[in-house]
């Protein structure tokens, strides 16, 4: 009754290809936008950015990247977590040795440097696929781990191979309180995924979308696999380079390269499976999912355990975490593959019909 296009009459053909054809969702992610930039930071505390929100908005973006690599080329990639670090340390390296660089020419240079990193791992993509690939781009991982912790120029020779930053500034204005991070990190976070969006629709993201359903039928009909394959690497690498510079400025301050170990990489390929592939969309529920699902599973074993006087360890609730964590993987792989995505695009389906049978 409230979610329909009745009436709404598209007399042009870019009315007709918005990015919100429906004037409900227009409306509706404005609200989106006042609560994500002006109500939520009147309200939220600094434990929240800290803990939940900053995070949240670094792994959607990283999860945006990914998903356009994965869900829209279908590559399979296991070096996020490669590609996350070396855009950290590139543009660590861009800010400690060139005096007076702006933070955002750093996180672009940054970024940068990810997608040459991730285009040069992106060949293999050429000659294989599938698992092979999974393990051509997990070479990438273990080859940036020896990297950053070998070759000591690219920490600063730092004795302790841990670096940080400091002082930083956007504009003139100081972004070192929580609430200023949170806030550079949701413009970004915009910018980006308005663009990403605009990407995915456009000729590029159809190139991509071929490919990934039937690479011989693409090429067969014009499509280069060459180029739709190393520009979907190269453009999934610098998204999630800049996250990875993000992560590593704004959220750690200081960090080793143990910060993007594997575990990254597979943490943001599962954001993937669970948001829905091939949805800008579900990358945002992926990395809700991800980042809220172990704060929520602890506060309720830490409820359980009182309510029943029975004391858990803090390794049982981590365990306990991974095992849950896991079951739902596996149910979301066996009964909704097409992950929280889909089941949104089903609600918004079912609420146009909405109170008709169906």
């Amino acid at each position: 009754m409230f979610y329909r296009e009745n009436g709404q009459f598209k007399t042009s053909y870019s009315a007709d290809q918005q990015i919100l054809p429906i004037a409900q969702d227009r409306w509706a992610m404005l609200v989106l936008l006042f609560v994500a930039f002006v109500v939520v930071p009147s309200m939220a505390s600094d434990y929240m950015f800290r803990a939940i929100l900053i995070p949240f908005l670094i792994f959607s973006l990283a999860a945006v990247g990914v998903n356009i690599l994965v869900g829209y080329c279908g590559q399979i990639s296991l070096g996020s977590g490669a590609f996350m670090a070396v855009g950290a340390y590139a543009a660590y390296n861009f800010f400690v040795r060139v005096d007076g660089i702006p933070l955002l020419l750093a996180l672009v240079l940054g970024g940068l440097c990810a997608m040459v990193f991730g285009m040069a791992f992106g060949l293999p993509s050429l000659r294989v696929k599938g698992l092979y690939l999974a393990v051509a781009t997990l070479a990438a991982q273990f080859f940036s781990d020896w990297m950053f912790l070998r070759i000591q120029w690219f920490t600063n020779y730092s004795s302790s191979g841990s670096v940080s930053v400091n002082n930083l500034q956007v504009f003139g204005l100081s972004i070192e309180s929580p609430l200023a991070k949170y806030l550079f990190c949701l413009a970004i976070l915009a910018v980006i995924a308005l663009l990403a969006k605009n990407l995915v629709r456009g000729a590029v993201g159809r190139e991509w979308m071929a490919i990934r359903d039937m690479d011989v039928a693409a090429a067969v009909i014009g499509i280069r696999p060459m180029f739709a394959k190393l520009s979907a690497f190269a453009v999934s690498s610098f998204i999630v380079g800049v996250a990875g510079a993000l992560w590593a400025f704004i959220y750690l301050g200081a960090w080793e390269p143990a910060a993007f170990s594997v575990d990254q990489s597979f943490k943001l390929l599962f954001m993937v499976i669970i948001g829905g592939m091939g949805s800008i969309m579900g990358s945002f529920f992926g990395a809700a999912f991800i980042v809220v699902l172990p704060i929520a599973l602890n506060q309720i074993l830490r409820t359980l355990a009182e309510a029943t006087g029975i004391e858990i360890s803090t390794a049982v609730a981590s365990h306990a975490e991974l095992m849950v964590f896991g079951g739902l993987i596996v149910w979301f792989l066996i009964v909704e593959p097409h992950g929280l995505a889909k089941l949104w695009a089903v609600a918004k389906q079912k609420l146009r019909l909405w109170p008709f049978p169906h």
